[in-house]
């Protein structure tokens, strides 16, 4: 999918009024490009680190505010106090893909019935190495796992498109219907969103699966 097809997308989804992705707020600078900023910030502070082109987006997406490395970059854990200036919707995608790689991409497949999901238990069928033990977890495992892991509450913002496996059923029972549902603000705050999809379980799941068959297995 090129760059100018998402730009195109990225600006109708805009114009739509979808001002916010993960935990992102992006404002319009009346033609002269976007600002980004966190959504819990306060934009008239006065004291917010500047960032001058989309490069930056890698520098404020890596730690978190206590300084901690994000190995997930859709975790609910994006560092505050920031403001990041970018000139055009060109700069606007490249820093909204380092945010949260690979999600405008997802969304636009998915508007245009095109995003393939993957079951979770074909994800973890088709391991290998250290992680082919990840494939026998048990079902009751499997939605503890899933409902722990993945709530946007602490776990991920991403909205979950996959199901248990090649049957159907839910990711967890554990989790709420919403979270299901690309329609819902995963953050809580209920603003109309670009949603961070989930096609398939990330390789972060695969290993806590891996984990917990392995905490499983006899001495």
């Amino acid at each position: 999918m090129s760059a100018s097809v998402q730009e195109t997308a990225l600006a109708n989804w805009l114009a739509a009024g979808l001002r916010c992705i993960g935990q992102i707020s992006i404002a319009d600078r009346s033609g002269e490009g976007f600002v980004l900023t966190h959504r819990d910030d306060d934009t008239s502070r006065n004291d917010l680190q500047h960032y001058g082109n989309a490069v930056g987006a890698s520098e404020i997406a890596r730690f978190d505010d206590a300084k901690n490395y994000r190995p997930l970059k859709t975790a609910p854990n994006l560092r505050h106090g920031w403001r990041l200036a970018l000139k055009d919707i060109a700069a606007l995608r490249i820093a909204l893909d380092l945010f949260y790689p690979g999600r405008l991409a997802a969304f636009l497949a998915w508007e245009e019935g095109a995003c393939a999901t993957t079951p979770l238990r074909a994800t973890l069928e088709r391991q290998t190495g250290m992680y082919r033990a990840s494939a026998k977890i048990s079902v009751d495992e499997a939605n503890a796992l899933v409902g722990n892991f993945c709530g946007s509450d602490g776990g991920c913002l991403r909205t979950i498109l996959w199901k248990r496996d090649e049957n159907g059923g839910v990711a967890s029972t554990r989790l709420p219907s919403e979270k299901c549902d690309p329609r819902h603000d995963q953050t809580g705050q209920g603003a109309a969103v670009i949603p961070l999809l989930c096609q398939e379980a990330c390789n972060l799941l695969v290993a806590e699966a891996r984990k917990i068959v392995r905490a499983a297995m006899p001495e």
